[in-house]
C-alpha cells in the first residue's frame, strides 16, 4: 500500500473541526429523524435491548447533559449510584437512565425535542475553554485512561451519534448517507486512536466512501474490510480478532 496514510500522519481531532464535524453529524442524524415511519421508530437495533426510539433517548439524554453542567453532574452522580448497586459500569446505568427517562415521549414530541436540544448542546460544546476542555475525566471503562473533557466532548460526543446514525439506517434497512470529508474523516481520527491501543503493524485497507488506507509500521497485518464496518467491530457490535479485537470507545 504504497499510497497509504502512516498512523502518526493522521492530524489529531482539534476542537474547531470536532465542532464542525459534530454540527454536520447531527444535521445528517436529524434528517434521517424525519424520514422515520411509525415501524421504524420501534425497530431493534443492534443495541441489545434497544429500539430506534431508544437510541434517540439516550441521544437526546446526552445533548442535554452537554448543555448544562448541572444535568451532566446529575447523570453521572445517579448513575454512579445505580452502578454501586448494580455492579454494572457508569456509563451503561447512564445511557440506560437516559433511555427510561425519555421513554414516555412520544415519537412526535421526541422528534422535536432532538431539533431543539441540538443547538443547545452544540452551542455549549463549541463555547467550552481550552482550560475546561483540558481537565481530566475518569470513564470508569476498562482499560481507558488519559480522557480530559475535551476528548469526551469533542471525539466521543461526535462519534457517538455517528454510530448510532449507523445503527438506526441498519434497523431500518437504510443506507447511510457517508462521505470521503464527514464519515472518512471521523473513521480516520478512530484509526489513529485504535492503532496505539494495541501497538502492532498493520496494512489497513478500508472500502466503501468512507473508506482509505492506513498503515502503522512495514510488513504488518493486511487487514481489508468496509469503513464502517471496522467501525462497528471496534465497538463490540460485531467480533474481531488480531488487533481488531481491541476496542475503541465511541
Amino acid at each position: 500500500m504504497s499510497d497509504s496514510i502512516p498512523v502518526d500522519a493522521i492530524a489529531p481531532l482539534e476542537h474547531d473541526e470536532a465542532m464542525l464535524l459534530a454540527a454536520a453529524e447531527y444535521d445528517r442524524l436529524l434528517s434521517l429523524v424525519g424520514t422515520l415511519s411509525d415501524s421504524d421508530w420501534v425497530s431493534p437495533t443492534d443495541c441489545i435491548g434497544w429500539t430506534v426510539k431508544d437510541i434517540l433517548g439516550h441521544i437526546l439524554g446526552m445533548l442535554e447533559l452537554q448543555a448544562d453542567p448541572s444535568e451532566l453532574r446529575r447523570q453521572v452522580s445517579t448513575a454512579a449510584q445505580l452502578a454501586a448497586s448494580s455492579g454494572r459500569f457508569r456509563l451503561d446505568e447512564m445511557t440506560a437512565l437516559q433511555v427510561r427517562e425519555h421513554d414516555h415521549l412520544n415519537p412526535t414530541a421526541l422528534a422535536d425535542a432532538l431539533h431543539q436540544a441540538a443547538p443547545r448542546g452544540l452551542a455549549a460544546r463549541a463555547a467550552l475553554p481550552a482550560d475546561r476542555r483540558a481537565t481530566p475525566y475518569d470513564p470508569e471503562l476498562p482499560g481507558e485512561h488519559g480522557w480530559t473533557i475535551g476528548y469526551l466532548f469533542d471525539v466521543i460526543h461526535t462519534r457517538d451519534p455517528w454510530l448510532h446514525r449507523i445503527d438506526i439506517c441498519r434497523a431500518i434497512g437504510r443506507e447511510p448517507v457517508l462521505s470521503a470529508e464527514h464519515d472518512g474523516r471521523l473513521i480516520a481520527n478512530v484509526v489513529a486512536d485504535w492503532a496505539p491501543r494495541h501497538g502492532q503493524r498493520f496494512e489497513l485497507q478500508l472500502t466503501g466512501p468512507a473508506g482509505g488506507r492506513f498503515r502503522n509500521g512495514v510488513g504488518g497485518t493486511e487487514l481489508d474490510l468496509d469503513a464502517v464496518q471496522f467501525c462497528r467491530i471496534l465497538s463490540g457490535r460485531e467480533q474481531g480478532t488480531g488487533p481488531l479485537a481491541t476496542r475503541v470507545s465511541f
